[in-house]
Order: C-alpha cells, then sequence, then structure tokens
C-alpha cells in the first residue's frame, strides 16, 4: 500500500505516467534489496544445490510412481534388472562374480525350498548371516513368497538374540552355521513352534561330486543344493507398500526394536544416494559394510537389485584392506561409515593410496576433522554424506561437498521437500511449543531435533515404524505445524546454518553411537544389574579425544566390595554385543535418583572418566587382555593422547 501511494504521488509530481512507473520500479527494487537483500544472496548461494536436488527428487518420485502402479515388490523389480543384463556382474565376493541370473536361481531355489517348508504369504523368515552374496539371495527367495524377513544383527547372543526372534514374531530361522554355538545357548528356549535352518557357505560353483548330501531336515545348505529353482513368477505379496524386512534399530529404550522396511522405502533411500549421489549403472559399488543394517542392506544392495550397479562385498571391514580391495574389484564407488574412514587415515601412507578408480564415497559420520584429510590422502572427488533413521520417513543427503555437512533444508522452496528442525528440550527431547500448542523451527545455527513431516498417502514420506505399535507411536510428535498434523521425531540434535547445510550435534534420549552402532542404555543398564547379583548400574556415553561417537561408561554400586571384576566382564560378554559393552566403569557406594525412581546420569556424564574429578574407583576395558584395568591419572592421560587404545 505504501509504494502505492509513492507511486500515486511521483505521478502528481511529475504529471507524465511513463517517467512515474520508471520510478516506481526503481522504488520496488529498492524496498526489495533494502528488506529481502539476505534472502537474495542466500537464494544465490543456493539456487543450483537446491534446483539440482529438486530435480533429482522428480526423478525419485517419478521411479516410485512406476512401482507403486505396477504394485512391484523387491522381486519384481530385480527381475526387470536381471532381464535387461542377465550375464552382468551383480555381486563381487572374493574371488567369485555372481551375475544377476545366478542371484536371481539361487534366489528361486530358496524360494522353492521355503514353499515346501510351508512357508507362505505373511509368514516371517528370519535371516542370520554374513555379507555374502547369498544373503541377500536368501531373503529375495522369501519375499518372493510374500514372506517377510527380519535380518538379525550377527552379534547378537543370548538374551538380546532370543528377544529379536520373539518380537519379529518368527516363524522360520535361517542362521550361518557360524552362529551354530550362540543358536545352541538359546534352543531350549526358542518356541518350539519356530522352524530353525542352518545355512553353511560353501564357495560357488562347486563340482557335483563335492556337494554334501543333505544330513537332516534343518539343512538348509543341503536342501537348496537337492532342489531345482522355482520358476520365475510374480511374487505373492503385498506389493510395493507391503512388509519387505525388518531391520533392527536401538531406537532410544529397551531392547532392538525390528524397524519395518518396505519395497517403497527400500526404493526410496537407495534411489536417494544413487541420483542425489551421482551414481550410474555402470558404476562397481565396493561394500564391507554389514547387510543387516540398512545402509548396506538397503541402500548398497539397493544399487544392485534397483539400478543394475556392481556391489562388491566383504565380510569385515578391514582399514588395511579398503583401498586394495577397491583396486582389486576396480570399484568407482565405496560405502563408508564415518569410524572407518579414520580408521584407514590411520594405516600408513602407501604407494597405493591414488592407484584405485573410486570417484565417489557414501555414507554417515564422517567427521570435519577427518574429511579433508582423507579426501586429500586418497584423492576422493566426492563425499556424499548421507543422515536418515532406519525407521524414519526422511533421508537428506549431502550433494555438494560441503565439508562436514550431512544434507541440507532448502531456504528458498522449504516446501517441497517437508522436514525440518524443531527446538525441542535436549535433556528430554520433548519438543518446545509456542502459545497454541504448536511446535517451533530453529532458528539458524540453533539446535534442534530433525523431524520429517507424514503423509500416509506418500510412500515416500509415508511412516512404517516398528513391528511393536507401542514403540512406533513414541515416534510420531502430533500438532506440529498446524493442528492435526504428525511427524517422524528422529531424537538426534542437528543444527542448520543461514545456506540451510544440516550438521549432526548429537542424540536425545538413552540412546549413544559407538562403533557406528547405536546402543541403548536401558538394555546394557538391565543386562548388568542381572549378571550382578541386582546392583543398580546406569550407562551413559562419554567421549574420547580425537574418537567418532560415544564410548560406553557404566556406574555400578557396589556397598560391600564384592564385585567380581572378571566375572563381571564374562557374563556381559553372553549377552552384551562387543560394541555395547562399556568401555569405563565406575564403582559406586549409591545412584542418585529422581522421585520417580529414574536415574540421574547428565552429571555422571559430565564428570565423565577423570580420576583427577572423582573419588569412586575407576576402570577402563583393555580390548586385547579382555579385562577391566584400573584408571589413574597415567592412564587417563595415556587414553587422551592416544596411546592407550580403546
Amino acid at each position: 500500500m505504501g509504494i502505492l501511494l509513492a507511486a500515486c504521488a511521483i505521478a502528481w509530481v511529475f504529471q507524465d505516467w511513463q517517467t512515474s512507473l520508471q520510478v516506481f520500479a526503481i522504488l520496488v527494487v529498492v524496498y526489495v534489496i533494502s528488506f529481502y537483500w539476505r534472502w537474495i544472496w542466500v537464494a544465490l548461494r543456493t539456487a543450483k544445490r537446491d534446483f539440482t536436488a529438486l530435480f533429482c527428487y522428480i526423478k525419485i518420485l517419478l521411479l516410485t510412481r512406476s512401482f507403486t502402479k505396477k504394485n512391484y515388490s523387491m522381486p519384481e523389480i530385480f527381475h526387470d534388472v536381471v532381464t535387461r543384463h542377465p550375464n552382468k556382474a551383480c555381486f563381487l565376493y572374493e574371488d567369485e562374480t555372481w551375475t544377476f541370473k545366478q542371484i536371481e536361481d539361487y534366489s528361486l531355489r530358496v524360494s522353492a525350498v521355503l514353499k515346501a517348508k510351508g512357508v507362505k504369504r505373511g509368514n516371517t523368515v528370519a535371516l542370520m548371516a554374513n555379507n555374502y552374496p547369498e544373503m541377500p539371495a536368501i531373503w529375495l527367495g522369501a519375499a518372493r513368497l510374500g514372506a517377510v524377513s527380519p535380518l538379525i544383527n550377527t552379534n547378537q547372543t543370548g538374551n538380546t538374540l532370543l528377544h529379536s526372534i520373539n518380537v519379529a514374531k518368527c516363524d522360520y530361522v535361517i542362521y550361518d552355521s557360524e552362529f551354530d554355538e550362540a543358536f545352541q545357548e538359546i534352543k531350549k528356549e526358542i518356541n518350539s513352534s519356530i522352524v530353525l535352518l542352518k545355512f553353511t557357505r560353501r564357495p560357488l560353483n562347486l563340482s557335483p561330486e563335492s556337494l554334501k548330501v543333505v544330513d537332516g531336515s534343518d539343512d538348509f545348505t543341503g536342501l537348496l543344493e537337492s532342489t531345482s529353482p522355482s520358476p520365475w513368477n510374480p511374487s505373492d505379496s503385498d506389493g510395493f507398500n507391503g512388509k519387505l524386512l525388518y531391520i533392527y534399530t536401538s531406537g532410544t529404550t529397551g531392547l532392538p526394536k525390528a524397524a519395518v522396511i518396505s519395497p517403497s522405502r527400500m526404493v526410496f533411500m537407495a534411489s536417494g544416494v544413487h541420483y542425489l549421489g551421482g551414481l550410474s549403472p555402470k558404476d562397481i559399488v565396493y561394500c564391507p559394510m554389514p547387510l543387516y543394517h540398512s545402509a548396506g542392506g538397503c541402500i548398497s544392495v539397493g544399487q544392485a537389485f534397483i539400478f543394475g550397479c556392481t556391489v562388491a562385498l566383504r565380510n569385515k571391514f578391514s582399514a588395511s584392506a579398503y583401498f586394495p580391495d577397491c583396486i582389486k574389484f576396480n570399484a568407482t564407488a565405496a560405502h563408508y561409515i564415518g569410524e572407518m574412514c579414520r580408521y584407514i587415515l590411520a594405516t600408513p601412507p602407501k604407494p597405493t593410496d591414488r592407484q584405485h578408480k573410486v570417484h565417489t564415497v557414501y555414507g554417515n559420520g564422517m567427521r570435519p576433522t577427518v574429511w579433508t584429510d582423507f579426501v586429500t590422502r586418497f584423492g576422493i572427488k566426492k563425499v556424499v554424506e548421507f543422515y536418515g533413521a532406519t525407521e524414519g520417513n526422511a533421508n537428506i543427503v549431502n550433494i555438494d561437498n560441503k565439508t562436514g555437512a550431512i544434507g541440507f533444508i532448502s531456504r528458498i522452496i522449504p516446501a517441497v521437500y517437508p522436514i525440518a528442525i524443531i527446538k525441542v528440550d535436549q535433556n528430554t527431547g520433548e519438543p518446545i511449543r509456542n502459545s497454541r500448542g504448536l511446535c517451533q523451527v530453529a532458528k539458524p545455527n540453533e539446535p534442534g531435533v530433525f523431524i520429517g513431516k507424514i503423509n500416509p498417502s506418500n510412500p515416500s514420506r509415508a511412516f512404517l515404524g516398528y513391528v511393536d505399535k507401542q514403540a512406533s507411536e513414541k515416534k510420531i510428535v502430533k500438532d506440529v505445524f498446524k493442528h492435526g498434523d504428525s511427524a517422524f521425531i528422529s531424537g538426534d540434535i542437528l543444527v542448520a546454518d543461514e545456506l540451510g547445510y544440516l550438521y549432526f550435534r548429537d542424540r536425545t534420549g538413552d540412546t549413544f553411537r559407538w562403533r557406528g552402532e547405536n546402543v541403548s542404555t536401558t538394555e546394557i543398564e538391565a543386562v548388568i544389574s542381572r549378571v550382578a547379583d541386582q546392583r543398580d548400574a546406569v550407562v551413559y556415553g562419554v567421549e574420547i579425544p580425537n574418537t567418532e561417537g560415544r564410548a560406553g561408561m557404566c556406574g555400578i554400586v557396589d556397598v560391600d566390595n564384592t564385585l567380581d571384576l572378571e566375572k563381571l566382564v564374562k557374563d556381559m560378554a553372553k549377552d552384551i554385543p562387543k560394541y555395547a559393552r562399556p568401555v569405563f566403569l565406575r564403582v559406586m557406594s549409591s545412584l542418585d535418583m529422581t522421585g520417580t525412581f529414574k536415574l540421574k546420569k547428565v552429571d555422571l556424564q559430565k564428570e565423565g572418566y577423570d580420576p583427577t574429578l572423582i573419588k569412586d574407583k575407576i576402570y577402563y576395558l583393555d580390548p586385547k587382555l579382555e579385562k577391566y584395568l584400573s584408571l589413574g591419572p597415567e592412564e587417563y592421560e595415556k587414553i587422551v593422547s592416544g596411546q592407550i587404545r580403546l
């Protein structure tokens, strides 16, 4: 209105509408620059990034729309790839090459065996196996029958393993013979209705005379070798939005939760990295990540199953073998997690450091302090850092090599991809609401929790949650930006800068990340308390200088000095994976609790493991001796300086 009045005044002064319009245009430009210059500056800086991402996002939506119309499940998506190039290498493993046709034939053989075993649509067929080509081929074969496959973490033993089988309501469990001891320990406690099938891995293309005869109905390998592949048919499943996999995640409390992965979710995760990361079907992708996680099992396997890339697998990560493997397999892209990069960088420089063909590495958790040194030493052209919870409905990707960023929020077209950073109480993780009861968007450089708006009608925006519906409800925040809407709340504290680049800060709740795994403090507290004669125990994460994530520390009550540390280590090893065992131990006379008997851990976390600040006895876990050793000022300084490696 003010500009309109000014224009009228100018027209009256000049008595010339042409001149008036020119002056008016100048006033508008001056007004816009005066009041919106910062937005214009941000738009100019980020337009290329945002519109590049928008173009890729449109390709993702078109791909998912195509699969939605056909109602494809993963066996159909994979079959289309097999039809295009049956003899192309799908997986490389050690000295073996598995073509797309061989993987499909193997999966058809799996389908035939499982069908003969009574597997049908709606059944749950769990899989606990290492990183070899048969692993994804097995769950693909189960998916063809309409079964869902929980992918069990190969580190699990004891009660944790038993819980993972029970929480997913498994009907069948296929497990690698390498984990036979773990299953024998819990066999008596497994429901008798659950069918156990043992798989023994054999090298590819064994001669017929070297094949082992079936030695029992539970010998899955023998059954596969004596069964012909079933003819290819479309899967008997719920299609693109049905259940495909369960992938276990610690969440914020309790034992592992089974997160639901649909074909649409897998396509969305894999295509996000593929398109935004600039990958192509010609790429050979190196993956030393465990295939029971969404990163390796969905994103990297998805590059083969959805886009026809060749994926080179390694059973267990090795820092010294990472780039030599890339050279061996002629890899052009490689998967990482941040901790891996630090270990790789710590290996002695070699002439072969730049003799690989890797142009792109993708993953999550690369520290800014490692980033520059890593790409410089190994000559990496592009780092595609991504972020997204397994059970979540939103993934973000760093598409333009911004050091340290895990993705971005567009400042000029924010509504296109409905994610946000909202203000929360960092101790409780609860959203801070305004007078209307709605959430508040965090300002630039203000910490907040990452959320993804839920739209059930859009496969890429739906929230499938966990098998446990109550656990799923805890990950949903309602009345976000208007009354009645909802969003997935990640529990991760992020910060967005003025240009919209996002940076990871921390995790809220009772979970911390160590060695690339999420550790649930509540779960570990329960195990330690049980094996230590029901002593009070509190677990929390503490930082070690120049080390990714947080190391576990346990405060445990020992009033009468009867705590047997050697027995504690042995007992923990039965039920707690190596990565989740407390690195530090603080033996205390009592624990502070709230009025509702909740353990107070914030103060303990702040005090850390510095013996000059703490009167209690402190110990650290020596990984080689597998013993807790006394931690004094001298040991503390060696840990801080890196002389003692944990």
